[in-house]
């Protein structure tokens, strides 16, 4: 009986979970709201801190339909999508993608954590806290949200974006770092049985062991295997892609690393084989629900009772805490990583504190170094500054962009407001510069604006008069002649930038003609309300293109084809703008 019991109290939260990805995470969508921070704040509303409270309190027995009732039960599935958010983000990388950022893994990654956790252990312990206790907590609120950070960046676009590179950059760098600062814990907490360097060249060599074992597996054999699971179907590829990441990972933590380091490698190996595209298909489903698990039990981490008890001291600590390591990491990525604007956003997002944090907190309190009080409050500090993670790098995002730019080696925008008849546009990526070649085949003169520098340098070296600026600001656009223009042509695939582009190019000039590219029908209709003439959305145009292959294929001549495509964009670009 007990254990029918404890499989409905199972099947219950399972439930309550599907109930909030499935309908409460896409209404708050509705409002604009993050999936990250959609899932955050169900976790708080759901859990036994939330409406559990409640019905406990008030003895309203059918609220805990409405409950997650064992978070913990949800916690290795919770852990799976960690993983697989890590392995798919090795995937994008390659050992020579990586390579090129160990200057941002090792001195903005080393920077940020030994200073954060240093200053913040200094002022703890002139606060009047003991020694142990001092550096501990020092290095839990150093660590940021791997999880949080990089799916924020992902629902974004953001991701392999400069930003999301040093941002991973400085996060592989503390997960490196879990297992020497629980090693540390485990000796104070001992209080010095053991020596500690001993301690840390075991782990040393475990974590190397453990790391070879995983690259020489994955070199020259992993392409092997995949090979020979995909002779018997996507199924057999399935469970083969699932033992990789879980088994890497089980491999780096049994050495006393990070699960989340192990998945990550995993996902390297598997990127330089030919199975990469296939393996991001299969799993993103699995990912984005088992990480919408976790966000929520992180939610439900947060005791709100303890919150308000402590409430003037949290808070305090919560804004002290996102200040210094803003500071701090600003500072670290400035100096070995980006510029102002990657500095900045970068810093906002990894102020929060993360995960691990718990986890370091939970060992210091068994090692008794942390007293109950202590440890509840940092707990509370961690989880508050996660809930709110997406909205501070929202803010980040939004610093960045008014900030002004000094990249080496990028020329700024000239001087062009003699400039008559030519066409500027905005974003010379491979749209931009298909664009430019066809206009430049008419003699068109053609000024370009790209906010990425090395963009800008790509685009220089073959000819072109590109040049280093954001179009969303005039008097960027006043320097590349915006006042004699004869047209503007905005192709970022970025909505937000596309849209600001477009108001601003109509405050200056209400009589130009202005292109614009959109992502899809929504996109669209924002760029028109915006002030753009004519609007072509990626889909619409890549679904008319596909579909005359298909006639081709069907054995259509081409003049046919022609004419059936026509007619079909006039169609579909018509139902478009009806329903504006």
């Amino acid at each position: 009986m007990e254990h029918a019991a404890g499989q409905e109290v199972w099947l219950k939260d399972a439930i309550v979970f599907l109930f909030a990805a499935g309908i409460i995470v896409p209404l708050l969508r509705l409002w604009k709201m993050s999936a990250v921070l959609g899932f955050l704040l169900a976790g708080v509303a759901l859990g036994p801190y939330g409406l559990g409270a409640v019905a406990e309190r008030f003895h309203l027995s059918w609220l805990e339909f409405l409950t997650i009732t064992e978070p913990e039960t949800a916690a290795p599935f919770a852990e799976l999508g960690v993983l697989f958010l890590l392995f798919l983000l090795g995937l994008e990388l390659s050992f020579k993608k990586l390579w090129q950022l160990r200057r941002a893994v090792f001195g903005a990654g080393g920077l940020q954590a030994f200073s954060s956790a240093l200053l913040a252990a200094l002022v703890l312990w002139l606060a009047g806290m003991t020694g142990p206790a001092a550096l501990t907590l020092g290095f839990a609120l150093a660590l940021s949200s791997t999880a949080i950070v990089m799916q924020v960046l992902a629902e974004e676009r953001r991701a392999a974006l400069p930003v999301g590179r040093v941002a991973l950059a400085v996060l592989l760098f503390q997960d490196i770092l879990v297992a020497p600062i629980l090693i540390l814990v485990g000796f104070l907490g001992r209080g010095g049985e053991t020596s500690l360097a001993a301690a840390l060249i075991e782990a040393l060599v475990q974590g190397a062991v453990a790391i070879g074992v995983i690259v020489l597996v994955g070199r020259f054999g992993l392409g092997r295997i995949f090979r020979l699971a995909a002779q018997g179907g996507r199924d057999f590829l399935m469970a083969l892609t699932l033992l990789v990441v879980v088994g890497a990972a089980v491999l780096t933590a049994g050495a006393g690393l990070s699960l989340a380091l192990g998945a990550f490698l995993a996902g390297l190996l598997l990127g330089e084989t030919e199975f990469k595209h296939q393996t991001e298909v299969d799993l993103e489903p699995f990912k984005g629900l088992l990480l919408g698990l976790f966000f929520m039990t992180v939610g439900m981490s947060l005791d709100l009772p303890a919150v308000w008890q402590y409430l003037p001291l949290i808070a305090g600590s919560l804004a002290v805490m996102l200040l210094v390591k803003g500071v701090l990491a600003y500072t670290a990525v400035r100096l070995f990583a980006g510029g102002r604007r990657v500095a900045a956003e970068a810093a906002f997002l990894l102020a929060p504190a993360g995960e691990f944090a718990f986890v370091i907190v939970a060992a210091a309190s068994a090692g008794a170094i942390l007293t109950p009080a202590a440890a509840t409050v940092v707990t509370a500090i961690a989880a508050l500054s996660m809930l709110i993670t997406p909205l501070s790098g929202r803010i980040g995002r939004h610093v960045a962009g008014r900030l002004k730019e000094e990249e080496a080696g990028a020329p700024g925008v000239a001087d062009h407001f003699e400039l008559e008849g030519h066409v500027v546009i905005a974003g010379f990526g491979r749209v931009g510069e298909a664009i430019a070649r066809v206009l430049k085949a008419e003699e068109a003169d053609i000024v370009a604006l790209d906010r990425r520098a090395g963009v800008v340098q790509r685009g220089r070296k073959a000819g072109w008069q590109v040049y280093l600026g954001d179009a969303s600001r005039p008097e960027i656009l006043k320097r590349a002649g915006a006042q004699g223009a004869s047209m503007f042509v905005v192709t970022v695939d970025d909505a937000d930038s596309a849209e600001a582009m477009v108001r601003a190019v109509r405050a200056l000039r209400r009589d130009a003609l202005v292109l614009a590219r959109a992502q899809d029908a929504d996109h669209a209709r924002r760029l028109t309300a915006a002030g753009a003439d004519f609007v072509i959305p990626d889909a619409i145009e890549a679904g008319l293109q596909l579909a005359g292959r298909a006639l081709e294929e069907y054995g259509f001549a081409p003049e046919t084809v022609r004419d059936r495509i026509a007619s079909a964009r006039d169609a579909e670009y018509r139902r478009a703008k009806e329903a504006e």
